[in-house]
This record gives structure tokens, C-alpha cells and sequence, in this order.
């Protein structure tokens, strides 16, 4: 039972039944300081039910609630201010993860039930660039925070190995490419053509039309067309791996849109035998206007199949496939009206489970304040990006800690790590300015800075060699008690975070743990020997098992030395 909890049980036994225990619960707050208590419950809510003013609520609310776990209860004006039995509290939390280690947290709502997230989905043939990171990466994290919670996570890399860009690259292949360049480097030579086409195209419509043409070609098994798509999408799986590698990122499969074109016939089968198809100007939609949406284009005038065709097939499978509980499209904010009308086709052909699927948007990167676009070739390429960060992290290890062993393999989790952690802590809807300066940074909101403290934590506590025991604790500082408080609301930010698909909750929480300790750290002498320096471990212990697995739900590794 975390602290909410704790006071949540206690209110509801004092009011009797006038508010849930659910309500209780969202309208506890935390005060603005210590000296007020650890949580706070306003009685203004029930002052109408009751017809007393909220001061005395309070004082009424004080006379009833049982001390059990608490150090005293007091009405400041309308409030109920708690004060935790913080002793009792510390000793249940820190021997609860001394107990649990990892799994602290751990909770079973899923029930093994599976979460789809489609995530990355980078399109063949263009390089993996920083625009990329966000759905690879939130969504990994994502799957790690559901996967904590008791669900079975599917990974989904839904690649963009389809559509009118491959008529696009293919005339263009046709018109200005040359087979030994391609094959020395595919995906620059690649990225050029694409970008000369896009920029020649905007002058010449018959250019556009050929694109068309060979995309139709594509469809319909043209033997010319599927052979240099083949070559284009084997070369871009190759790059693609390497740098998923480095990543550390996996997926359960890597059905991306060309599965689904024997798929999509059913589909339109589907609408047709629903009443759903109208004709419009040559090609064929389904009419949304009950959800104040536009009509969705199933089918173009000439025949070809659009994203929605492929992503109705995609949903009706992997619905089959897995029987998800949710099913997360981790897919860039502007993709929003898209996903609005794939929801509503679903729904009108029947299928309630579509409220089962939720577009996880995300902001965009941008450099300079400046939007990236791989049309224009204005793109950061995440490769050299990482490879850029590993060397920065390595920089500052040489000069803090040069006899340090595995230098290149702890600067490659720090490297990476600090450009997960930096995208990850910022706010899902948010965009931010790529500055790998700041990234890599071993000090502020960072990701080294996080995995600093963990390591600082796990060099204290073998120099001290110590073993894991139970607890008692009889005397807590202030300084301690602030980070028993954040270890004990671990499980609901966890919770949290999944509810609102946000990791930056975890980043935020890793990052307020790391500061706490590094206070803690300031004032108190750990490793001073006396009759509380088992307890004084103890708790780092906690503190160190708790932000490994908080980097961990991010996909950060935490070396132990740094």
C-alpha cells in the first residue's frame, strides 16, 4: 500500500461513505512543503454534502481518523494534513525492494493480455534519421512499462515498404541511377535520388505521373518494379538493423504495408458487402460525415490502394492475430486525422474493438528550431548521431575516470543511453531541439547524470561489501526520508505512465530519485561507522535497485562503474 493509499483507507473510514474511495484518492494532493505534511486532503467537496463549512469538516475529519500509520494529523484551515509514521513507512518500503529487488512495482492488470504497439516503421530506402528515435524509442519504453504490469507486449516495426514513394524512387532509379553506386553505398545513393526526384517533380508533373504508373506496376506483380523494390528493401533492413542494434531495440515482427497487399481484398470486400463504398470523382471512399470527418479514400481513380486500405487489413490481423487488449500507434502527431478515420471505418463495419486503439502522438525534433524533412534533405542521421554521442560520453569518461576498464563499453551505454533518456524525458506531445551538447552532458536532467548517481550509489555499497538485509529503521533525516517518499510512489508512476502513454514520467522520476540521493549524499556520511550505517546502505540499496529498473523501463542500460 503506497502512502495515497494509506491516507485515501484512512478518510474513507472517517467520512462514513459520503465519497468513494476512488474519489478520495484524486483529490489528495501533496503540500507545497514538508513542514505542512506529506499529502493533503481538501474538505471543500464536502461541504455541501455536509453543510459545514470546510474548517470544520477538517477539524471533525482530525478527531476521527485512527493514528495507525501516521505520526500525527492536523486541520490547517479546510486541509487534513498528514504525517506519515515515517520510520514504519521507510522500513516497510526499503525492505518491500530489498525483498522484490527489480519486480518492485510489479503489477498484474494486464493478466497477460497482449498490447500491439506499432513503432519505428522507417521507410525503405531513406536513412534512419533522429525523427525516427521518438516512436522506436517511447514506444520500446512503452512496451517495458505495460510489459511491468502484467501484459505480453508486441513489437511491431510496421516498415514503410510500400506506397507511391517506391514509384517515386523507381523512376527515378530508372531515369538518373547508376547500379555500382547504389550497391558501394544504397542508402545515400538512394536518399539522392529521392530527393532529386521530389525537388524535379515539383516542376514537372509527368514525373509524378511515371511514379504513379510504376507504383501501379508494383500493385499489379510487375516482375521489373518487385525486383528493385526487393533490392531497395534488403539494403535498407541491413542499415536498419545495425542501428536497432545499437539501440537495443527488437521487434516481433517486421510486417510492414507489403504483407498486407493480399490482405487488403478482403477489406474492400468487407465495406462493399456493408453498404459502406461510394464513388467520388473516379474513386472510391466511405462517407464519414456522422463523425465530422473527412471521407476516407479507400481506392484512387486508377485503381491503387491508399495507407488507410493497408492499415484497416493491418488492424483486422493483428486483431486476430493477438486479441489485443490495446492497440498503440506510436506515430507522429500529425498522423492524427489519419488514425481518427481508421478508427471510424472500423467501427462502422462493426468492430467495437477499434475503441481498443489509441494514436500515441509524439512532437517533432527539430534542429535550429527548424522542422527535418528527408524529401528536402534536411535530416540528422541517427547512426553518425549516435556514434557522435558514444565518442562525447567516452571524452568525459577519459577525464573523470581514466583507469575505468570497459571504457568503450560503458561509453556506448552512456552515449546511447543519454540520447534515449534526453527524447524520452521530454513530454510525448512535445517536440524539443536536437542538442547533443546538452545530451550527453554528465550534469543537469540527463541521462549520465542518472546513471552517475546509480553508479556512485553501487560504489559505495562495494566498498562497504554489503550484503541485503531486513531493516528497522528507528531515526530517518529529512534528506532520507524525501527519497523513501519517492521509492514508495514507484508502482503509481509506473501505473501512471501507462495510462497516459508517457514515459518522461519514468525519466522525471529517475531523474527527482538521482537528485534526492545526490542531496542525501551532501549531507549525510554513509559509510560513517556507527549503529546506523547498515540502514544508511540499506536504503542506497533501494535507491540503486530502483533506478536501474527505472532505466530500464526506458530502455537505458546502467553501468556500474563510471
Amino acid at each position: 500500500m503506497n502512502e495515497k493509499n494509506l491516507v485515501a483507507q484512512a478518510l474513507f473510514n472517517a467520512l462514513d461513505g459520503a465519497l468513494e474511495l476512488e474519489q478520495i484518492e484524486k483529490l489528495i494532493e501533496k503540500p507545497k512543503t514538508s513542514e505542512l505534511g506529506d499529502l493533503a486532503f481538501p474538505a471543500f467537496q464536502l461541504a455541501k454534502v455536509m453543510h459545514k463549512s470546510p474548517q470544520l469538516i477538517a477539524l471533525d475529519l482530525c478527531e476521527k481518523i485512527l493514528p495507525d500509520g501516521f505520526e500525527k494529523v492536523v486541520a490547517t484551515g479546510p486541509y487534513v494534513n498528514f504525517f506519515l509514521d515515517k520510520n514504519a513507512v521507510a522500513t516497510q518500503v526499503i525492505n518491500e525492494i530489498t525483498e522484490k529487488q527489480h519486480n518492485y512495482g510489479d503489477q498484474n492488470i494486464g493478466k497477460s493480455r497482449h498490447v500491439v504497439l506499432d513503432m519505428s516503421s522507417p521507410n525503405i530506402a531513406k536513412p534512419f534519421s533522429i525523427g525516427h528515435l521518438r516512436s522506436t524509442v517511447i514506444a520500446d519504453s512503452l512496451a517495458n512499462i505495460y510489459q511491468k504490469l502484467g501484459y505480453q507486449p508486441v513489437r511491431i516495426n510496421h516498415l514503410g515498404d510500400w506506397g507511391k514513394q517506391f514509384g517515386m524512387l523507381i523512376t527515378a532509379y530508372k531515369l538518373w541511377g547508376d547500379e555500382e553506386a547504389v550497391k558501394a553505398h544504397p542508402i545515400d545513393e538512394l536518399l539522392k535520388l529521392y530527393v532529386r526526384i521530389n525537388a524535379q517533380a515539383e516542376q514537372n508533373p509527368q514525373l509524378d505521373a511515371d511514379a504513379r504508373q510504376w507504383f501501379l506496376k508494383l500493385e499489379n506483380g510487375d516482375q521489373e518494379a518487385l525486383s528493385l523494390w526487393k533490392w531497395f528493401r534488403d539494403e535498407s533492413l541491413l542499415e536498419f538493423q545495425r542501428i536497432y542494434d545499437k539501440l537495443d531495440v527488437s521487434f516481433d515482427s517486421l510486417n510492414g504495408e507489403a504483407f498486407y497487399n493480399d490482405k487488403m481484398a478482403e477489406i474492400v470486400d468487407l465495406l462493399d458487402a456493408g453498404g459502406l463504398l461510394q464513388p467520388s470523382q473516379g474513386a472510391t471512399i466511405v462517407n464519414l460525415e456522422k463523425y465530422n470527418l473527412n471521407p476516407a479514400l479507400i481506392k484512387k481513380s486508377d485503381g491503387a490502394t491508399l495507407y488507410i486500405t493497408r492499415d484497416l487489413a493491418a488492424a483486422l490481423y493483428r486483431k486476430r492475430t493477438y486479441d489485443f487488449a490495446k492497440a498503440l500507434y506510436v506515430v507522429g502527431g500529425e498522423q492524427a486525422g489519419h488514425f481518427k478515420q481508421l478508427k471510424a471505418v472500423l467501427k462502422e463495419m462493426g468492430y467495437d474493438w477499434a475503441d481498443d486503439m489509441e494514436h500515441v502522438s509524439f512532437g517533432l525534433v527539430t534542429r535550429d528550431g527548424k522542422k527535418l524533412s528527408t524529401r528536402k534533405g534536411n535530416i540528422i542521421r541517427l547512426e553518425p548521431t549516435l556514434d557522435e554521442a558514444v565518442e562525447r560520453a567516452l571524452s568525459q569518461i577519459d577525464s573523470k575516470n581514466p583507469s575505468l576498464k570497459n571504457k568503450e563499453t560503458v561509453a556506448h551505454q552512456v552515449g546511447v543511453g543519454a540520447v534515449k533518456f534526453y527524447d524520452l524525458k521530454t513530454d510525448r506531445t512535445n517536440g524539443y531541439d536536437f542538442n547533443l551538447e546538452e545530451m550527453v552532458s554528465f550534469e543537469g536532467e540527463t541521462g549520465p547524470y542518472v546513471q552517475y548517481a546509480y553508479a556512485r550509489i553501487r560504489s559505495i555499497l562495494r566498498k562497504a561489501a554489503f550484503t541485503p538485509n531486513f531493516v528497522t529503521i528507528t531515526s530517518l533525516p529529512l534528506e532520507a526520508w524525501e527519497i523513501v517518499k519517492i521509492l514508495q510512489n514507484f508502482s503509481e508512476t509506473v501505473k501512471r505512465a501507462a495510462d497516459k502513454y508517457e514515459p518522461s514520467l519514468i525519466a522525471k522520476y529517475a531523474i527527482s530519485l538521482a537528485q534526492a540521493f545526490n542531496k542525501y549524499y551532501a549531507h549525510v556520511r554513509i559509510l560513517e561507522e556507527n549503529d546506523g550505517l547498515n540502514n544508511r546502505l540499506a536504503l542506497a540499496n533501494a535507491t540503486a535497485i530502483i533506478l536501474k529498473e527505472a532505466l530500464r523501463l526506458l530502455g537505458v542500460e546502467s553501468p556500474e562503474e563510471m
